[in-house]
This record gives structure tokens, sequence and C-alpha cells, in this order.
């Protein structure tokens, strides 16, 4: 750890896009940084650029999360690097196509990137978290997750995932000093539109933010202690009511006798 260091923040999918800029942004606040993605190359090149422009210490881990050798390797170092402060679960892939036009095989490796590993990697932070009574976890889903409508089920799936499985975290590490961030971005430009099958040329520019905006609002989100950051919705009293009727549910979802409307009539 260098002097004067936040702890060091732990990136996955760092080597382009909103992992990239999340890298930038958190350099820049004073974290070293430990960046994780498939391409060593771009690691590399990221971590030369960042350690040149902020003096912070920055190691690369080449690792496909998809892997399990590999998925294990950045787990061994969350559990036992203790300068770790930081866990930014970025890595994820996505999908356009509806169900009759997709790829079960590719279904079932976004499935594993986008939950499997998230959840091993958190797994593997919070105990050391817990232990040392500090920690951030900030986890990327999306938009989709409250809109399964808007694109490829399964996606939409992994992101509701993502945003459940944060705010049990929320609920859990509460008195622990432990901040638990999910993050939902809508269309932002990043490779992932291409990747995904759908090129960010055919979307409608209106709903398409920067990849630098978005992460700039989500950190902004961060230090206002938001559990929830939407970075493009206008108003926050929209989630709040949103969360507020789902709190509102709560109590009644599991009762020991049937609502009336499915009593049979006597």
């Amino acid at each position: 750890m260098t002097e004067n260091s936040k702890g060091t923040a732990l990136i996955t999918g760092a080597s382009s896009g909103i992992g990239a800029i999340y890298a930038d942004r958190l350099a820049r606040r004073g974290y070293d940084l430990i960046l994780v993605a498939r391409n060593k190359g771009r690691l590399d090149e990221l971590a030369r650029r960042l350690t040149d422009e902020t003096g912070r210490a920055v190691e690369v881990i080449a690792a496909d999360l998809g892997n399990k050798d590999d998925l294990g390797r950045v787990e061994k170092v969350l559990r036992t690097d203790a300068s770790i402060t930081m866990l930014v679960n970025n890595a994820g892939v996505g999908a356009t196509a509806p169900l009759l036009a997709s790829d079960i095989d590719k279904m079932e490796e976004m499935i594993t990137l986008n939950v499997s590993a998230l959840t091993r990697l958190t797994y593997a932070a919070v105990p050391r978290f817990v232990k040392r009574g500090i920690g951030s976890i900030i986890n990327i889903a999306s938009i989709v997750g409250i809109a399964p409508e808007r694109l490829n089920g399964v996606y939409g799936g992994s992101k509701a995932f993502v945003l459940a499985f944060t705010l049990s975290l929320q609920t859990e590490l509460a008195d622990k000093n432990i901040r638990v961030q999910a993050v939902l971005p809508g269309a932002t430009a990043t490779d992932f539109w291409g990747i995904a099958g759908t090129p960010l040329e055919h979307l409608p520019s209106e709903i398409v933010m920067s990849a630098e905006d978005m992460v700039d609002a989500s950190l902004a989100g961060f230090d206002l202690g938001e559990q929830v950051t939407i970075p493009a919705l206008p108003d926050a009293r929209d989630w709040e009511a949103y969360e507020a009727a789902r709190q509102k549910l709560i109590p009644s979802l599991s009762l020991s006798t049937p609502a009336a409307r499915y009593r049979a009539a006597g």
C-alpha cells in the first residue's frame, strides 16, 4: 500500500469501459488498485498510465472470471490481501436477443459471470472486511434488473439477482460498517452493446450516457450514501416511492391463509 492510500480497490472488468474509468477515478481519490480482466496488454497499459498520472500502486491480474481456476486466483487475493478495502464487481456480459434467438450455452456463460463470479468474489471479500470493521462493495447491476422487459430476459434476470443480492447484503452488514452500493446504469456508451448483439449506433442517442458521466454520477451517489444509484433517474423520490411500495408489500407476502380473492365460494 502506498503512502496516504485509502487502501486498495480491486476492480473487475477493468481493462476498458466502465471498469477502466472506475480505476481512473478511484486512483485519483487515493486508492491503490488491483485491476482484473482478461486482456493483460490493456491492463498493463492502463496500470502504467495511472501510476504515472496519480502515483498510486497498480497491480494487474489477467484472469477470465468465467474460468473456475482464474476465478479462484482472484478469490484468494481477496481473502488474503489485507490492503483491500473496496471491491468493484463490474465484470459482466449482456445479451439483447430474445429467448427464441438466443444460444442457451451463451446464456449459461452469462449467468456464470454475472451471478456466480460476482457472488464468489463477494463471499471472498466480506469476511476480511467484517474482521477489519471497514470495507466497501460496489455492484454494477443495470436498469434491466427492474425493467427486464427491455432486453434479453436472462440478462435482466442476472442483474435482478445483483440488485437483490445487494439489498440483502445491505441489511445483513448494516451494523458492521460495510458499505454496499448497487449501481443501475441505463444504456452506456461502451463496447458492451456490440458484444451483446446490438451496435451502439442503433440506439437512440437520447438514451445513451457516456461511460465517464455514468461512473462520475455513480460515485457521487456513493458519496451521498445511496444504497441504490440510478445515474439517469431525474428525481430520486421516484426510486424512494418504488422502494416504499416494495417495503409495504413485505409484511403481507407470507401469511397463514390465502388471500380472500383466492378462496373458493362457499
